[in-house]
């Protein structure tokens, strides 16, 4: 109940009006029956655009941190995020990618909606990544459809880090449903699960046009991490060698 009254009352009436989405290839999202909407994935906002724009109710797989954030913030967003019932994802290791699997099968089960971001987080510079092959999975044993979706435009609204948003239009773009009924009874083969991820990957990469970066964000988020930290030491520590001398010098004119 509390979903409709966000979608229709509350929040989407508020969001259309900000961001004035231009919506295209709606008609390619199913009006019944299960499928997969897998989005790129760049902005914190991409969350409320696309249930505010669908026919239809849809399910996210959200990660488990915004459920347990410290705070009002973290309490308010955990309220939001289970009163619309999203699922909350550890993504902290193997068994934590298959019960998130275990999840998304639910809700295709019930012939609903399931988006998700085959990116695994957000963007941390507009450029689309590699995909996880948990999408593919969840395609291949439920038997549905992947509909590309490309969100444009949320980035330069609200990137990382920015808490209000920018208000200007955005694109919303769906593609046609991807159908890999060829593969039915594949679903464990590495191969055909990368295939099958890559294909998803490059339906959003046409639908979006954003730079490709053949590397998983998280891998890159990590690795720009640690060459900021050792950056970081780096400078202090040829701060604290130039006041040593500089203390040294005053000392010994």
């Amino acid at each position: 109940m509390f979903y409709y009254l966000l979608k229709y009352v509350l929040l989407g009436p508020l969001l259309r009006l900000a961001f004035r989405p231009r919506i295209e290839g709606l008609e390619h999202v199913p009006s019944s029956g299960a499928a997969i909407i897998a989005g790129n994935h760049l902005s914190f906002s991409d969350h409320f655009l696309m249930p505010a724009i669908l026919k239809r109710r849809i399910t996210f797989l959200a990660k488990a941190e915004y459920f347990t954030g410290p705070g009002v913030k973290g309490r308010l967003t955990a309220f939001f995020f289970r009163s619309v019932g999203q699922i909350p994802v550890d993504r902290s290791g193997k068994e934590a990618g298959q019960a998130a699997i275990r999840e998304g099968l639910g809700v295709l089960g019930k012939d609903e909606l399931l988006g998700i971001y085959p990116e695994g987080t957000r963007s941390h510079d507009g450029r689309l990544y590699k995909g996880k092959v948990g999408v593919a999975v969840m395609a291949l044993k439920a038997r549905v459809p992947v509909i590309p979706c490309a969100m444009i435009g949320t980035f330069e609204a609200q990137p990382p880090g920015k808490v209000i948003p920018h208000i200007r239009r955005v694109v919303i773009r769906f593609g046609e449903p991807l159908d890999f009924s060829r593969f039915e009874g594949m679903e464990n083969e590495k191969a055909v699960l990368r295939a099958v991820t890559d294909e998803i990957m490059y339906a959003i990469l046409s639908l979006s046009e954003q730079e490709y970066v053949d590397q998983y964000a998280a891998v890159v988020k990590a690795q720009e991490a640690e060459a900021a930290a050792k950056e970081r030491k780096d400078r202090k520590d040829r701060k604290d060698r130039k006041d040593r001398k500089e203390q040294r010098d005053r000392q010994d004119p």
